[in-house]
């Protein structure tokens, strides 16, 4: 009996392709809530995008007589283009076992691919609800002498770091850093150390270990053994993620988007100071972004610590009805399911919706609509060579690549951010 014809590398990028476009893009809808309701398009070219953003309406207006003519005012918004990347491996000899058998070759890879675009979508994510600096955290300054050490080393030598206010899901083990040493450091001081790896995560002590291999505890101190901060970044990322929401909204002076913060290009802020998150708070920042913009938000995401506060709330008043979706439809009309509560403001009901990677103490007012991740048309899985599997050097494996250039623009004057609640 003659054997089955084993399929080209090529035939298998095609399948490749064909199997896992529909599951990455599912993927990506689901990631989070603002990343299945946000606009997204795949038109971008080039290296910037221009959007003509009006700054003021015209002044052609009036009773009584026909008004004299002016020209409203308008500003370009400069969206440039950021590269963000992930990157599967998949066994050379688990292939090759499959490539005769589609059915066998799905199940084969089909993990790996899933993984993958999950880990995309967990960077993308983090940077949507970030500023843009790809920092994760820093670690604290504290005195060796108080009761939490700035420092300590495991039973392997790895080094411990306590991060300030860390966001767990900022942080995963087996992710590559740059740790930004202290210039004051004693060893290495103002240096970037490349690629260091987290070994482990503790978010009940906040702490993180990274790899003995590249950081050592003088990293972290003077010369009198005092620790000093360490910025910890993403690999690679300094400066180079998309524009997020914590940058664009946080914003009071300066610019963004190459467009000065000002009356008509700046997000209604509101700190807080300490107070527990209320019902009056919650309808005090709904009306306020609507008197300044004309539109009501249409979703509220916030921290997992204040979206329990707010269920006790809503429960306590008993007025307020918790739907599992919360009737959200992303904007190619699918159901996204995702758990919310709806609350119904004086603006009307709008759905409210936890996020791990918002901060404790904040509540972001959001209208997705004025929300658009712009990519380009190229985004996906890498085929530029005729497959999507590259063999890696000197490794009996491949490697697949997703991704590629897109970048958030979200217009500040919608939306507001709440901050700087109890915990």
């Amino acid at each position: 009996m003659a054997s089955q014809r084993e399929f080209s590398l090529s035939e298998a990028s095609a399948l490749f392709k064909i199997k896992y476009e529909k599951l990455s893009e599912n993927v990506y809808n689901s990631a989070n809530v603002l990343l299945g309701r946000c606009k997204k398009s795949y038109n971008f070219t080039g290296k910037q995008l221009s959007i003509a953003v009006p700054q003021s309406f015209s002044g052609g207006v009036g009773s009584g007589s026909l008004p004299k003519a002016n020209t409203a005012i308008y500003s370009d918004a400069q969206i440039t283009a950021k590269k963000m990347y992930a990157v599967v491996e998949i066994d050379r000899e688990t292939i090759k076992a499959a490539m005769s058998d589609e059915g066998a070759f799905v199940r084969a890879t089909k993990e790996v691919v899933k993984k993958g675009v999950e880990s995309f979508m967990r960077n993308l994510s983090r940077a949507l609800f970030n500023d843009g600096s790809g920092k994760l955290g820093t670690s604290e300054e504290v005195s060796n002498g108080t009761a939490r050490d700035l420092l300590a080393a495991d039973s392997d030598g790895h080094i411990i770091v306590p991060i300030a206010g860390m966001k767990e899901a900022d942080f995963e083990e087996r992710d590559l850093v740059d740790v930004i040493v202290s210039a004051s450091a004693t060893t290495g001081p103002g240096t970037t150390i490349s690629g260091v790896e987290i070994i482990a995560v503790d978010p009940d002590n906040e702490t993180i270990t990274l790899n003995k291999d590249k950081v050592v505890l003088g990293n972290f101190e003077d010369g009198s053994s005092n620790p000093k901060a360490a910025e910890i970044y993403m690999q690679n990322s300094k400066d180079k993620d998309p524009e997020g929401l914590k940058g664009v909204l946080d914003a009071s002076s300066g610019s963004k988007y190459n467009i000065p913060v000002k009356r008509r290009w700046k997000a209604h802020q509101k700190a807080a100071g300490g107070s527990a998150i209320s019902s009056d708070l919650l309808n005090e920042m709904m009306l306020k972004v609507e008197k300044a913009c004309g539109k009501s938000p249409n979703l509220i995401v916030t921290s997992y610590k204040q979206y329990e506060k707010i269920l006790n709330l809503l429960e306590d008043q008993k007025r307020y009805e918790v739907k599992t979706r919360a009737g959200l439809k992303s904007k190619s009309g699918a159901d996204l399911s995702f758990s919310g509560v709806e609350f119904m403001s004086s603006s009307g009901p709008v759905g409210i919706f936890p996020e791990r990677f918002v901060e404790d103490d904040r509540v972001y007012f959001l209208n997705d609509n004025h929300i658009h991740i712009y990519h380009r048309p190229d985004f996906g899985w890498f085929d530029d060579d005729g497959t999507v599997f590259l063999r890696k050097s000197l490794t009996d494996a491949y490697e697949a690549r997703y991704g590629g250039y897109l970048n958030c623009y979200i217009n500040p004057c919608f939306h507001g951010v709440l901050t700087g609640l109890s915990t």
